[in-house]
């Protein structure tokens, strides 16, 4: 738990996302990396003086949120789930053949809205160090540009600002953490779930890294140096290791 707050801690500070008196949402989806990030914000709030609440976007697939309630009432962090259609929307009267990037506009549109009605200005993302990565090369890949999200996003049009706490974590830490603190991680019933082009990209840089190791670190070290400037950070950057 230390080392998993002191990452989280070091990355919200390098890129200044968290001020004293902050009202932070943290984005639960259900999955490892939101609700690993639900429990280290909430160990953080006292050292980094910030008020925490969790929002789930229930899509309509049936799924049972009753653990991650169980697991708010634990950590003292209010929580709100908020009903949506966006799975009947998509598979069943637009029958979309590449649901993804609709169900993730809708999802957005969805918890920036919830943000928005509870008064909270500020969400948390469970993004991670191997999600960059695998963004990055998606953009290259799919779209011949250089791009990625940022760890600190202001969406002017709403007056909600993302933050991505967990850049620093790689994906097996955040498993690890995850099972070695018995969190209630739920299944996704998404119908596409592992059959998209991020899991191509995530099986292209791990066959990738088996010839390159330092591949990834290579990737997210030129992410913060060239060309992306939103990227660098603003503290003293080290490499973050895996944790087993």
């Amino acid at each position: 738990m230390q080392k998993m707050m002191g990452l989280v801690r070091r990355c919200a500070e390098d890129y200044n996302m968290i001020q004293p008196g902050d009202r932070i949402a943290v984005g639960v989806s259900g999955g490892k990396d939101s609700v690993v990030l639900l429990q280290v914000l909430a160990g953080l709030q006292e050292y980094m003086h910030f008020t925490l609440e969790a929002i789930t976007i229930d899509m309509g697939l049936g799924m049972d949120y009753s653990d991650i309630e169980a697991l708010c009432r634990r950590l003292n962090v209010p929580y709100h789930l908020v009903q949506t259609q966006i799975a009947s929307i998509i598979f069943e009267h637009r029958q979309e053949k590449n649901p993804c990037s609709m169900c993730s506009k809708m999802r957005r549109g969805a918890l920036n809205q919830a943000i928005l009605d509870l008064g909270i200005r500020k969400v948390a993302l469970g993004h991670h160090y191997d999600d960059a990565v695998e963004t990055f090369v998606m953009s290259l890949v799919y779209e011949g540009r250089i791009s990625c999200f940022q760890p600190v996003t202001d969406l002017d049009r709403t007056g909600v600002i993302q933050i991505r706490p967990m850049l620093y974590v790689h994906e097996k830490t955040v498993e690890n953490f995850a099972k070695r603190m018995e969190l209630p991680v739920i299944e996704n019933r998404c119908p596409v779930d592992k059959h998209t082009k991020r899991e191509e990209i995530k099986q292209l840089v791990y066959d990738l890294s088996q010839t390159y190791p330092d591949l990834k670190e290579r990737i997210f070290g030129a992410m913060q140096r060239y060309p992306l400037p939103e990227w660098a950070p603003q503290g003293r950057y080290k490499r973050p290791k895996e944790q087993e």
